[in-house]
């Protein structure tokens, strides 16, 4: 609500913008954002209002800002200012929507659609890894949404489980399946370290671990990298 404070400023309470209230959120064009603003850090959002003949009068504020710095916005301005925003219009969204990657889709050759995939597409084939436990917290998933963050992964909190890491549920079964003088020969770890490991289930240290995670990889040729 801290940056509503400008425009509920001085207005009854049945006229302030309050929690559960409709608001209008316009989208900045790429490159269509006021000067001297950070892109990363700027959305604009308005009272509500049902004549889109009025919206370019409204009095729209940055929801990042505290300041409650007003800014007008336009789909035509060919030149921005520090208080002119170029937003996208019902058409721009339109001509995105027909370039956008649709992510859960492959093309003809199998590959993960770009914008300028076209033909008959494909659901991708999906090879499940280890699991990764993440929180439900929106670290974040606002920006991830408009873009300014490229990866979602960046942002999401990860809960690890050492039950189910890579080592626990991929390499370790597979030491289990190799011979002891086989990973003394690939690894130089000695005897007793290698049967504490595989059968008393130590974990070993980090040093050992990269090892015996190298010997795993070159003979069974397992990923480390878990497809989802």
């Amino acid at each position: 609500m801290k940056p509503l404070k400008a425009l509920n400023a001085g207005k009854p309470y049945a006229e302030q913008i309050k929690p559960f209230n409709f608001i209008l959120s316009g989208h900045a064009l790429p490159l269509g954002h006021p000067r001297g603003v950070n892109p990363e850090r700027f959305h604009l959002i308005a009272p509500y209002e049902t004549d889109p003949r009025k919206w370019e009068r409204l009095p729209w504020i940055d929801q990042y800002s505290t300041k409650g710095t007003r800014y007008r916005i336009s789909t035509t301005v060919p030149s921005l200012t520090r208080q002119i925003a170029r937003v996208k219009s019902y058409g721009d969204v339109l001509e995105e929507y027909e370039f956008h990657e649709e992510a859960k889709c492959a093309d003809a050759s199998e590959a993960p659609c770009g914008k300028q995939s076209i033909g008959l597409l494909f659901r991708r084939r999906v090879a499940i890894g280890s699991p990764h436990f993440i929180g439900k917290e929106s670290n974040k998933l606002e920006e991830v949404e408009e873009g300014s963050v490229p990866d979602a992964g960046d942002v999401y909190t990860q809960y690890p489980d050492p039950r189910r890491d890579e080592w626990a549920t991929k390499i370790l079964p597979r030491l289990k399946m190799m011979s002891v003088p086989q990973l003394i020969a690939a690894t130089g770890i000695s005897r007793r370290a290698i049967q504490r490991v595989r059968n008393d289930g130590v974990r070993p240290q980090r040093r050992h671990r990269e090892l015996l995670t190298k010997a795993v990889l070159e003979l069974w040729g397992v990923s480390r990298r878990s497809k989802i």
